[in-house]
């Protein structure tokens, strides 16, 4: 039986019940082994979160952080019925109770000393996990730390507030990126976050700055809760297309931004996706990438209605950005212009193709760089990762570098000076 009445929804909280348990299962069965199991996934929980110091406090941090339940996400919208407050502040003892547990005496007659000496202090060997960032793995080990030394109930509670005021709740506070569970389509859909996101900011990409301000002032009216549209980023290959909407996220993250990826198969549930972000207290980019269709598919059709068209109109807190090679998503074929014979209204099946395109209110196009500028983009690379080489020399092998792969691109500027980079440290070595 649980002893939380909001927070029992994640794994984190699972694990502590079964820790406060093991002193009564084992009197009860008699296996004494009962703690093996418990404290292999102690130790794989704080390694994927990046556990430090006292592993007992920082597991019930977890459970503070990451349940989400009707409580946490009421308070996410700073809406918590009066009536729920008492039932919170149950849950607060319970956790300020465990808090000042001495979990090693209470463990004592069940888990071997050894054990209960790592699970005091797992600070010697500081793990990096991945699970969050290092700014909120940090943020998350020093505040077990201070809630293990609050004084009250209250004082803990006061830290907790501020935790949830600066981060948010649960794994859209304390993640920016996810991607859609593809297990749970054609039921409930749910999110999953992505651990390993590129630091990539626009200042980072070379060029094409009407394209990057149109996209950062788009971006802004949104968050600030003017009217925006939903993008569309199109053109060549390997021009910064992906990368400018990923730096759009590392640059406004910090005040409620997140990003969902969302696959071509996956379309037809996003109205789903909508409807489960559409109240809470963050603005979500819902993020397609290579979006275009052959003329058999019919993935398009969904999308259209999402973006423009359908009975429900799109909430404030959510936008679609997409990218491109192609301005033309769905493709054309010459037949399709020639089918008159056997469709009265081909003009009309033509246009319904075109009209993915136009739904989209922001169209930024983003071509292949020439010569000169694909040099600029190499010399800034280069000058930013400190390689020295006579600028004749470094536009020669830039050229040569180009010409065997896809002609001129941001991306190609990026293998190459990459190329270069891993060519030093093998002369280092």
């Amino acid at each position: 039986m649980s002893r939380f009445i909001f927070y029992r929804n994640t794994a984190e909280v699972k694990l502590i019940e079964d820790i406060m348990d093991l002193p009564a299962k084992t009197i009860e069965t008699g296996d004494e082994t009962l703690y093996m199991e418990v404290f292999s996934r102690l130790f794989e929980t704080a390694a994927f979160a990046g556990f430090e110091g006292n592993l007992w406090h920082r597991l019930l941090t977890e459970a503070l952080v990451y349940d989400e339940n009707a409580y946490t996400r009421a308070y996410e919208r700073r809406a918590v019925p009066e009536s729920w407050w008492n039932a919170a502040i149950t849950d607060m003892n319970t956790f300020y109770n465990l808090f000042m547990l001495d979990i090693d005496e209470y463990l004592s007659n069940v888990v071997p000393d050894d054990l209960r000496a790592i699970m005091n202090d797992f600070s010697s060997q500081p793990i990096n996990g991945v699970k969050y960032n290092p700014v909120i793995q940090e943020t998350l080990n020093a505040m077990a730390k201070s809630l293990a030394k609050a004084e009250s109930v209250h004082v803990m509670c006061s830290s907790l507030d501020r935790i949830y005021g600066i981060y948010g709740v649960g794994k859209f506070g304390l993640h920016k990126a996810f991607r859609v569970n593809a297990k749970d389509m054609g039921s409930e859909v749910d999110v999953y976050p992505i651990y390993n996101i590129a630091v990539t900011e626009l200042d980072d990409l070379v060029g094409y700055e009407a394209q990057k301000e149109a996209l950062r002032e788009n971006t802004r009216n949104f968050l600030e809760g003017r009217k925006a549209n939903n993008c569309l980023l199109y053109g060549d290959a390997g021009t910064g297309k992906s990368s400018s909407i990923r730096a759009i996220l590392n640059e406004y993250y910090g005040v409620g931004l997140r990003m969902i990826e969302v696959y071509k198969h996956q379309y037809r549930e996003i109205n789903s996706l909508i409807d489960t972000l559409k109240n809470r207290n963050y603005f979500f980019i819902i993020y397609l990438d290579d979006l275009s269709f052959e003329e058999f598919e019919v993935e398009y059709k969904y999308l259209k209605a999402v973006l423009e068209g359908g009975l429900e109109s799109r909430p404030d807190n959510v936008l679609i950005y997409a990218t491109s090679n192609r301005r033309h998503l769905v493709r054309e074929n010459y037949t399709d212009r020639e089918e008159g014979e056997n469709d009265k209204h081909s003009a009309e099946t033509v246009q319904e193709k075109l009209s993915l395109y136009e739904r989209f209110g922001l169209s930024l196009y983003f071509g292949a760089p020439a010569q000169d500028e694909y040099f600029e983009i190499v010399d800034r690379l280069a000058e930013r990762y400190g390689i020295t080489m006579d600028e004749k020399e470094l536009h020669m092998q830039a050229s040569r570098w180009a010409l065997g792969r896809s002609g001129f691109s941001g991306r190609t500027a990026a293998q190459f000076v990459d190329h270069l980079r891993g060519m030093e440290d093998v002369g280092e070595e």
